[in-house]
């Protein structure tokens, strides 16, 4: 008989634990709860091998790249600009480059983000400060319907959002991965609800949540920090989007392309060595 008290004790204690483990599961996954992804058949899905030029720090000039996609920096680029790239090559598209994640003293509409959402400044990158995400429900919303509202109006096919891994740095605020994770799906579903794709710029962290939201990814220095597959990175690698038959554009500034253009060519990924800077000056490694 006590023997099967025991047993009974133990059943009921091992019961216990699994249904407060199992709560507790539940209560994770509420926490990373998220909207359903907006679909967007006529968006740009990229094909796997895609050429592709990067140049933010100034504006394209003809002679342009013989090249499938251009990503720009959304402000600087005119209507002009984004007409003539897609004139000057049947079906190529124009990425419209904004920063998400952060705030830039410089762009026109610098003056509307409420000071509430300023954190502190980014490493290295002067007139920068992180955002605080959270608060993508009231006027920091807004702010970014109306870039992407600029992108469409100029003729854009697509956005880069830039700085949408401010949870991993130090910016004043308490962010979370769910709260990383809940802005970075807001973001994507903004731009389909526009008729524009959407690409994951870094981030990989969240690329098994994020994965459904997103038509492409943008990543810099993956081979050199070894996070580019699944191999190197575990769930984190971004062949997991060549897998779901999404693009990877990838750039290098450190590696020779001797130390990494193989391998990414390897995976299918739309390699380039570029300068720091962003300027004209490309490599590629197809």
């Amino acid at each position: 008989m006590r023997i099967l008290r025991y047993l009974a004790a133990m059943l009921a204690a091992s019961t216990a634990f699994l249904g407060a483990l199992v709560g507790a599961q539940a209560a994770a996954n509420a926490a990373t709860a998220l909207p359903a992804p907006v679909s967007c058949a006529g968006c740009w899905h990229p094909a796997l091998n895609t050429s592709w030029q990067w140049q933010l720090s100034s504006v394209p000039a003809e002679p342009f790249l013989d090249v499938a996609m251009y990503d720009i920096d959304g402000f600087n680029a005119t209507a002009a600009t984004v007409q003539r790239l897609h004139a000057t090559r049947t079906g190529r598209t124009v990425v419209c480059y904004i920063s998400a994640g952060s705030y830039e003293d410089w762009r026109p509409d610098a003056g509307s983000f409420p000071a509430s959402v300023l954190g502190k400044a980014l490493d290295g990158w002067a007139g920068e400060r992180w955002l605080d995400i959270r608060q993508y429900g009231g006027t920091l919303g807004q702010i970014m319907r109306a870039r992407l509202d600029m992108c469409k109006a100029k003729g854009f096919d697509a956005v880069e959002f830039d700085n949408v891994d401010g949870y991993t740095n130090k910016t004043g605020f308490p962010l979370t991965a769910d709260d990383q994770l809940r802005y970075n799906a807001w973001l994507a579903n903004e731009a389909h609800a526009r008729g524009l794709s959407a690409g994951l710029k870094n981030d990989n962290e969240q690329i098994p949540q994020l994965l459904p939201y997103f038509d492409w990814a943008l990543n810099e220095q993956c081979w050199e920090f070894s996070e580019c597959t699944t191999a190197q990175n575990g769930d984190y690698g971004l062949d997991q989007f060549v897998k779901a038959g999404k693009a990877v554009f990838n750039v290098e500034y450190n590696l020779a392309t001797s130390k990494f253009c193989g391998k990414a060519n390897a995976q299918n990924f739309n390699s380039l060595k570029k300068r720091l800077e962003l300027d004209a000056y490309r490599v590629a490694c197809r």
